[in-house]
């Protein structure tokens, strides 16, 4: 009688190298309702806080910022202060630059357009006009963030892949702490756990996220 034995998959069958285990692990919350998750799972994360102020001094526009009701902090967000100045003004509108709390530049955005990369607002023009140099600062606690299975039609979050699994683990009725790669190691793409139905645009667009965190794809030989 031949009897044939199934393992589970280990991490060795994605994860190829690491820099530095004691640097790039974490011990991540996984969310309640997550499910069984595999080891090789692909991440996104949601939840954090975030709140926002007129920049000390006040500012000359009478405008003001809000930050987005149901998910004000988005995936990869860090912790801190994140500037959002005005560099070029106009009648009832202004363009204003954002930068994140290591004051890299993410990006640009225009009064009443919509701005979503770490955080998520939109800046209101009323009564006087924004002058240069006007802005607000957004604080910004990941406290509170929970990773879940990657989504792509997510919008909370959980839509950009940020972290992968490293363990088996349980978080179908109940948050469960487990550890989760951040950065600074090679993986196996095709033995990593992708979302049923993922094509290959949305398997590269993902990877090129986790490469921007210093997780890069190992050609196996």
């Amino acid at each position: 009688m031949t009897v044939v034995a199934t393992y589970p998959k280990l991490a060795h069958s994605w994860l190829k190298h690491e820099n530095d285990p004691t640097l790039f692990r974490r011990g991540g919350i996984l969310k309640s309702g997550s499910g069984v998750l595999k080891t090789g799972t692909v991440l996104g994360a949601v939840g954090g806080s975030a709140s926002s102020a007129a920049k000390a001094g006040g500012n000359t526009g009478g405008g003001s910022l809000t930050l987005d009701v149901t998910s004000p902090v988005l995936a990869g967000a860090k912790d801190g202060v994140y500037s959002v100045r005005c560099i070029a003004t106009a009648a009832n509108s202004g363009t204003f630059r954002v930068e994140d709390p290591d004051g890299l530049v993410i990006g640009d955005v225009v009064v009443g357009a919509t701005f979503a990369d770490g955080v998520k607002f939109v800046v209101a023009d009323v009564g006087t006009d924004f002058a240069v140099g006007d802005g607000f600062d957004i604080t910004v606690s990941t406290a509170g963030k929970k990773y879940v299975p990657l989504n792509f039609a997510g919008a909370d979050g959980s839509q950009k892949a940020v972290a992968i699994l490293i363990h088996l683990a349980d978080a179908t009725s109940a948050d469960v702490e487990a550890p989760v790669l951040i950065g600074r190691a090679q993986i196996v793409p095709n033995q990593l756990v992708w979302p049923d139905g993922a094509t290959s645009g949305q398997k590269n667009a993902a990877l090129a996220q986790l490469a921007a965190l210093g997780i890069v794809s190992h050609q196996r030989l």
